[in-house]
């Protein structure tokens, strides 16, 4: 059973979330019911016909017949805190025909996919016929590496002072020569030097920085039989070349721990949502990865809530420095895990990160565990404050820098962010010795 502070880390924003307390009256509810599977209600609005709400609890899984297009919508939000704060107003224990047939329908659906994929897993493949096309497309991507390189070349041989006056299509049709060559990562490559170079003061550190990343890559990829294979596999995911579900469980690095959920992330790109989940092992002291993606909304099959911890197994990427996984099983919640050892310095916290980016210098995001921070505003930037003085600019909207600051009152934080190599994302703050975060992150869909 979620707390009420950790069911409101599931609203997609804050509206949502003051909008789910403004329906938390039982009058407003005219049949509210539970049992170990589901809760359900439906929640009387403007019309004649209550709306009605669904919550499958192993999840949480939302469904409302309201037309909101959030998810979760208010009415699932303010459902499922009627539950945490007065749980005698649910009566019902037997589900309505309405909630078994939800369910039925979404065991159905996962009891097909579920046979999809196995009869996917029993077709025979041709070994020859699948290497034959991977040098084909390694040959294609190694010629679009060597034709960046050349064209990085005629960047810093012409000077990089006139590359602010150059039109998107400049940039746009580069990246586009190497979308041509399946080389998608390289392809982004481009356009992070196309923000570097109108990113402002310090703009031609952060090219050359930059630059100096992509040829590390195109370097890699023309002497990758020379590479540990483990590094190999690091440079082809680098360049764009995904790896396929099979060829992660492959691999066979699978820890099965009690994760703390530390934080997640959200991103969206043209109706693509990307979300990241960090977590780390109780007893295996390792952080990971999780990384999905939703078209049109923040739809995932499954919903972690930043506090909580869930056992499970994850099988890890290969890598030189492995952090991305996938989950193997279901997450179970686990009640029993302690409280995670918070890293005793900055410089413990950040060397970790540098470890990590000797290993592998592709890495866009990782996971920066920092105690003893206080935030403070100083020339119109938010910085994270150390005991000595020493500070970390952080990205950060207003509201949330001033919300971190109250929670803060002037004394230090634990905080977890994602490290983007100059600035910390903060996605959540913990005070004291607590088990769950005061504060998260939230992205709104407005």
């Amino acid at each position: 059973m979620l707390t009420a502070d950790q069911i409101l880390a599931l609203s997609p924003d804050d509206s949502s979330a003051k909008a789910a307390k403004g329906l938390l009256a039982p009058a407003k509810w005219p049949t509210l019911g539970h049992d170990e599977v589901a809760i359900w209600g439906e929640c009387q609005g403007s019309g004649s016909k209550p709306y009605q709400v669904i919550i499958e609890v192993s999840g949480p899984s939302f469904k409302c017949s309201c037309p909101s297009r959030k998810f979760p919508c208010k009415h699932g939000l303010a459902l499922y805190l009627l539950l945490a704060q007065k749980a005698s107003a649910f009566t019902a224990s037997t589900q309505p025909a309405w909630v078994n047939e939800w369910l039925s329908a979404r065991q159905e659906r996962a009891e097909k996919k579920a046979e999809k994929a196995a009869q996917t897993e029993t077709k025979p493949a041709d070994p020859e016929a699948t290497a034959k096309r991977e040098a084909k497309r390694l040959e294609r991507m190694i010629n679009g590496a060597q034709d960046l390189e050349r064209w990085m070349q005629d960047l810093v041989r012409h000077g990089l002072a006139d590359l602010p006056a150059k039109p998107g299509t400049f940039w746009r049709d580069a990246a586009a020569r190497l979308v041509d060559a399946q080389a998608s990562g390289l392809a982004a490559g481009v356009r992070q030097l196309e923000s570097a170079v109108s990113s402002g003061q310090g703009w031609q550190q952060r090219t050359l920085l930059n630059m100096g990343r992509l040829q590390l890559l195109t370097q890699a990829m023309q002497r990758m039989d020379a590479l540990p294979e483990r590094l190999q596999h690091d440079v082809r995911s680098s360049a764009g070349w995904a790896m396929d579900k099979e060829e992660v469980l492959a691999a066979n690095d699978r820890v099965t721990d009690a994760w703390h959920v530390l934080g997640i992330s959200h991103d969206e790109n043209e109706k693509l949502w990307e979300r990241r989940v960090w977590l780390r092992g109780a007893a295996s002291g390792r952080n990971a990865l999780l990384l999905d993606f939703s078209h049109g909304g923040r739809r995932f099959d499954q919903v972690f809530v930043p506090g909580t911890v869930v056992k499970a197994t994850l099988c890890f990427f290969p890598s030189a420095s492995p952090l991305r996984a996938l989950l193997v099983d279901a997450p179970v919640e686990e009640k029993s895990a302690k409280r995670i050892d918070s890293i005793p310095s900055w410089d413990a916290a950040l060397g970790s990160v540098a470890e990590a980016l000797a290993g592998q210098p592709w890495l866009q995001r990782l996971l920066l565990d920092l105690s003893h921070g206080v935030p403070v505003f100083r020339d119109l930037r938010w910085y994270l404050r150390d005991a000595d003085g020493r500070e970390l600019q952080m990205r950060l909207s207003a509201d949330d820098g001033w919300q971190l600051a109250a929670l803060s009152g002037g004394h230090p934080l634990r905080i977890f962010g994602e490290w983007l190599g100059e600035r910390l994302r903060p996605l959540s703050a913990w005070r004291g010795e607590s088990t769950q975060p005061c504060w998260t992150e939230v992205v709104s869909l407005a």
